[in-house]
């Protein structure tokens, strides 16, 4: 029985390592496919999300460029209106100066020719 037993394990162990080499071969070609393919997703994944994040980028610095416009708007609004009211008060400053060297003016011409 013994020998039996050794007789087919060794005919056994002979027909196996060929299908394990089949197998094994067939596994490893199976194994570089979904590698491959886990590649091929893995970038175009990556592709798509590179897309999505120059599109936010461009949306966010459109924004952004919106944002810096409407305030140097409003800035430059606020600097006319400002030197507009420093002008009124130089304009202001100068009239109320003139009229008192105009009244000084009278006022020592009426010295100088009173009697």
């Amino acid at each position: 029985m013994r020998a039996m037993v050794i007789a087919v394990m060794m005919a056994v162990s002979l027909v196996f390592p060929c299908w394990a080499d089949d197998d094994f071969k067939e596994g490893a070609q199976n194994v570089g496919q979904g590698f491959k393919q886990m590649g091929e997703g893995t970038g175009k994944a990556v592709k798509e999300v590179g897309k999505e994040v120059g599109k936010a980028f461009k949306k966010g610095g459109t924004e952004v460029g919106q944002g810096v416009s409407k305030m140097g708007k409003a800035t430059g609004e606020q600097a006319k209106d400002t030197s507009k009211s420093v002008g009124q008060w130089f304009k202001d400053v100068g009239k109320k100066t003139g009229d008192a060297f105009k009244q000084v003016g009278k006022g020592i011409r009426d010295f100088f020719t009173s009697e």
